[in-house]
């Protein structure tokens, strides 16, 4: 498949279906695949294991200035595709805990980390042939993507994903919880003062609800072929 978009940027609000999407197109087209939220998530799984609190804003900010954090491609981590490394540490797995799905959002949301990791991110995505996945690709990060999609769906729709998800991992987290974590995610994503949730002015909205995986990328495919 063949694609005139060098820089595609796919935003949306959590289990949306932009990580899975994104890694599916990539692959169909060849290009790197990097969710930011990776990032976000390294430094909220650092902080953890550091004993440093999410609450206090100025440690967690420091940490963030402080760590290295590297993602690349690897068929050695086949659920996700990629690889995170923090100071050369391969915090794959870690990042997905529970305990940071829980804490994640608290952090990404504090302007001094999303500073410090925001150079890095747009480094990445500046070098082309990318499929950028996060929350405000389009609208910060890489407002030049030759193309913008933002996923949507349903809360319940959401919270069934991510339940599936859970149980697939073995997590024992019940589908109300799940669906709490998800309604207070969406708080926080849109509610910030830093850059909060919401498609950008060109970006194309797809709703997601009723639609299988197969159905979107399909969608997304012959966007990608038409920018």
């Amino acid at each position: 498949m063949e694609s005139s978009a060098d820089i595609i940027a796919i935003d949306g609000p959590a289990a949306s279906g932009k990580s899975t999407i994104g890694k599916m197109l990539a692959e169909k087209l060849g290009y790197l695949y990097f969710d930011t939220g990776v990032m976000y998530r390294a430094v909220t799984c650092v902080a953890l294991q550091c004993g440093i609190s999410v609450e206090d804003q100025g440690a967690v900010t420091d940490l963030a200035r402080q760590v290295q954090i590297d993602v690349q491609q690897s068929s050695n981590n086949g659920r996700e595709g990629y690889a995170v490394f923090v100071d050369g540490n391969d915090v794959t797995e870690e990042i997905r805990w529970p305990e940071v799905d829980a804490h994640v959002s608290v952090v990404s949301a504090y302007p001094g980390v999303r500073q410090a990791l925001s150079l890095q991110q747009r480094r990445v995505g500046l070098r082309g042939r990318i499929v950028m996945v996060g929350r405000d690709i389009g609208t910060v990060f890489l407002p030049e993507a030759a193309l913008k999609i933002f996923l949507d769906a349903s809360i319940e729709e959401r919270a069934g994903r991510r339940y599936l998800e859970a149980q697939q991992r073995g997590d024992p987290s019940s589908k109300q919880e799940i669906l709490d974590s998800i309604i207070e995610r969406d708080r926080i994503d849109s509610t910030r003062d830093i850059a909060p949730l919401k498609p950008a002015e060109d970006a194309i909205v797809l709703d997601t609800d009723g639609l299988s995986v197969e159905q979107v990328l399909d969608r997304v495919q012959e966007l990608a072929v038409q920018s």
